[in-house]
């Protein structure tokens, strides 16, 4: 008969082997839909990027910031590339949503595109020309796409809603 250290023990080990499969999987799955992830898995982009436009064949991609400084927290976005190669980022009601609280001044980040992801660093954007174009090549990519639950096409006049955030993306080396 097993002492109750050892059956302590076996019970221990069984615990942390489950939180790793759940981690593993939670890492593999997630962000899926409007559920954020963890880690984001995927081939390395370590070249830096000057032109994102390829951004704007893909329906969304998907952002890793650190919450807290440290702990990995990931979601889909719509992001699209300006007519420069810019890269930013699509937030609606950006100040109820978690993840954008935990965007500072070159926040450092990775993001996912087409299954690569590459390391970035991810600004808010407040100028209001800037918010302008983006808001515009928001409008140009989202035509291209079919109507997703997620990213509805658009009409292409639609006014910027005065609670949409834009978050400017750069490769970091």
């Amino acid at each position: 008969m097993a002492s109750t250290a050892t059956i302590a023990k076996r019970s221990g080990v069984a615990l942390l082997i489950l939180a790793l499969l759940g981690l593993l999987y939670w890492t593999s799955a997630y962000p899926r839909d409007r559920t954020p992830g963890f880690y984001l898995l995927g081939g390395a982009g370590d070249a830096a990027v000057a032109d994102w436009a390829f951004a704007n064949e893909v329906p969304l991609c998907a952002l890793q910031i650190y919450a807290g400084g440290w702990r990995p927290h990931s979601i889909n976005l719509n992001c699209f590339a300006t007519p420069a190669g810019e890269l930013y980022l699509s937030c609606s009601r950006c100040d109820t949503k978690y993840w954008a609280s935990q965007v500072g001044t070159d926040a450092p980040g990775r993001l996912r595109l087409d299954g690569v992801v590459y390391p970035v660093k991810v600004n808010r954007v407040t100028d209001p020309e800037t918010m302008a174009m983006s808001w515009r090549s928001r409008l140009d990519k989202l035509q291209n796409f079919g109507d997703d639950p997620y990213n509805p096409r658009p009409d292409i006049d639609a006014p910027q809603p005065d609670h949409w955030w834009t978050f400017r993306v750069e490769s970091r080396s």
